[in-house]
């Protein structure tokens, strides 16, 4: 028997409310016999699958990115992850629920491996598709390339890359793309010169006249951590008004069954195993920022699925009314799902509120078969983007240059981003003068530099180390706001001591720290004088304070060069075979 026929409804709001949008048609998958929602039962039950993060992780996820903690140590951990096996998986488990629906909190493509991010990720939005996902929030991911391309995604249509692709990306290499069949959400991101959200804030899930209604959000606090020019334009509105303040517009159409997914999360004190946090008897940490946002939410919201932190988490935090609340986060890239059953009372249409003993994270091993239209959807793009993929940029004499940074902050793949940063022509203005300092953030360097058997670095190698295809920004700093910087790297914007966040440099600027401030800053041996002038080179997601680095924003005469992806295939060739140096740049005092 086919699951129950579903209509999901859309809204769009300027304020609180204003017309509703339909969201599309979506198919279902086939399940098994489920009668609980017959015509006179008062309570039946209904399953939420959900997970987040995914990221455009369509094959298997290499390294620890494809792995899980299933026991006590580190070393215990289980293969888990690719959109084959995801689809396998929630497939099985809609077996036997005939209300199921499948959800998600956001970050589902960005940072995302070359075989979808090479296509601007619509090959995830297809393999999204047909893994028969519902409704999703955006996450901070998906603005990336700015909401227009967000609302592309959404609504289908081609982006115009030239006849050979731009800037390695070929949008719509089979000559159309017809857009996410799943709807995204965005309750909190609102077009400042319209007044309205840029997709609708909600969706309303309805099995056979049973209302549940999904608000979706990311973090406020989006616009600190993508681009500026992502976001231009937008307002990020807080995380529990806006979602206290849709409670009654739902409520005004007969829906007191209301689910938040949210691309915001918390974080576990250590790593432990997927089903520990609060399921199994661990804790959340007591700074996670889901923690007031749960304590905010009005008490008619029955759960939260959240996301962001890519942690695995299945916990009651409770409401204002100090009730236990549920909720969850399944890991990232694919890698769990979360499964939740929950009850349905016709009599106060409302699902009965669930808690962790109705929920859980399942892992997507690998022991299951692949599922066959997610299998040629990927074989179809991996020959599609081998033109790109296997062009080979340079050389290393080592396996992997490595981005695990030693105890002082410092690692070996930082040092040659930041060099080939540096080097990078594309940000000197004619006439202009060469940066003499580089920085780079820690987070975008997303895994290591590996070679093949023969020692060859391939394109696809350089951007799974950077796949955000960000700018690179020249701009003036004075010697105090080069020092401010780095002082930074050990406190927030407020000067607390919250850190520590280690940018990778450039060769010839050295300085010690000591967890709380640095000393003996010096470029190239001569110290560095707070009321010189210094040239520094940056992506633009750092130039705009990203990562909590607001000195950046004040730099001036800035201007704007290459991809960093481009100066890094560009620098290594000129450094080929690379040897990794000493790590001698930053040093942490005794």
């Amino acid at each position: 028997m086919s699951r129950t026929t579903r209509r999901i409804t859309g809204v769009a709001v300027a304020g609180i409310c204003a017309a509703a949008l339909a969201a599309p048609a979506l198919a279902a998958p086939t399940a098994g016999p489920d009668t609980s929602n017959a015509p006179g039962k008062t309570q039946f039950g209904i399953q939420i699958l959900s997970f987040n993060d995914f990221h455009g992780n369509l094959e298997p996820p290499s390294g620890s990115s494809g792995r899980i903690q299933t026991g006590a140590t580190t070393a215990d951990t289980t293969n888990v992850g690719g959109v084959e096996y995801l689809a396998t998986h929630l497939k099985q488990a809609r077996v036997g629920h005939a209300n199921t629906v499948t959800v998600a909190a956001g970050d589902m493509v960005g940072a995302s491996p070359l075989l979808s991010a090479a296509f601007h990720d619509e090959p995830t939005v297809e393999a999204l598709n047909s893994l028969g996902l519902d409704i999703t929030s955006v996450g901070n991911h998906e603005f990336d390339e700015g909401y227009k391309e967000l609302q592309r995604l959404q609504n289908g249509g081609c982006v115009d890359d030239g006849p050979d692709g731009l800037n390695n990306q070929n949008s719509c290499p089979t000559g159309t793309f017809t857009g996410a069949k799943y709807q995204y959400l965005a309750a909190n991101v609102v077009e400042k010169a319209s007044g309205q959200t840029i997709l609708p804030p909600y969706a309303i899930k309805t099995f056979n006249g049973a209302k549940v209604g999904f608000i979706g959000m990311t973090l406020k606090d989006t616009p600190s951590i993508v681009t500026a020019s992502g976001v231009a334009g937008l307002e990020f509105t807080d995380e529990v008004k806006t979602a206290n303040a849709l409670v009654p517009v739902l409520k005004a159409q007969g829906v007191n069954a209301i689910v938040v997914l949210l691309h915001q999360g918390g974080t576990a004190p250590a790593a432990t195993p997927y089903d520990f946090t609060c399921k199994g008897g661990g804790t959340l940490s007591a700074d996670s920022p889901i923690i007031p946002i749960a304590k905010g939410l009005s008490p008619a919201i029955d759960m939260i699925i959240s996301g962001h932190t890519h942690q695995p988490y299945v916990c009651n935090l409770p409401d204002p009314d100090n009730q236990p609340r549920l909720v969850t986060s399944a890991s990232s890239f694919g890698r769990l799902f979360t499964e939740t059953n929950v009850t349905y009372d016709r009599r106060t249409s409302d699902i009965v509120r669930p808690t962790v003993a109705d929920s859980n994270n399942m892992l997507v091993t690998r022991t299951v078969a692949k599922d066959a239209a997610e299998s040629t959807l990927i074989a179809k793009y991996k020959e599609l983007v081998k033109a790109i993929a296997t062009k080979v940029i340079g050389q290393i004499t080592v396996p992997a240059v490595l981005r695990a940074a030693n105890a002082a902050g410092e690692s070996q793949l930082g040092d040659l981003i930041a060099d080939a940063q540096l080097a990078d022509t594309s940000v000197i203005p004619a006439g202009g003068t060469a940066p003499v300092i580089s920085f780079m953030n820690a987070g975008g360097i997303r895994a290591d530099l590996v070679a093949d058997a023969n020692g060859n670095v391939t394109y696809e190698a350089a951007f799974n180390v950077q796949p955000f295809n960000n700018y690179l920004v020249s701009m003036d700093l004075t010697g105090q706001q080069v020092l401010d910087v780095l002082n930074q790297q050990f406190v927030n914007s407020a000067g607390a001591p919250t850190r520590p966040y280690v940018l990778a440099t450039s060769a010839g600027l050295t300085y010690t720290h000591n967890r709380a401030t640095v000393s003996n800053v010096q470029l190239n041996g001569v110290a560095i004088n707070p009321t010189a002038t210094y040239r520094i080179v940056t992506n633009n997601f750092l130039s705009d304070g990203g990562d909590g680095f607001p000195a950046f924003r004040s730099g001036a005469n800035k201007y704007f060069g290459g991809l960093d992806i481009d100066a890094f295939s560009t620098y290594l060739p000129t450094k080929s075979p690379y040897t990794p140096g000493a790590l001698n740049r930053v040093t942490l005092a005794p």
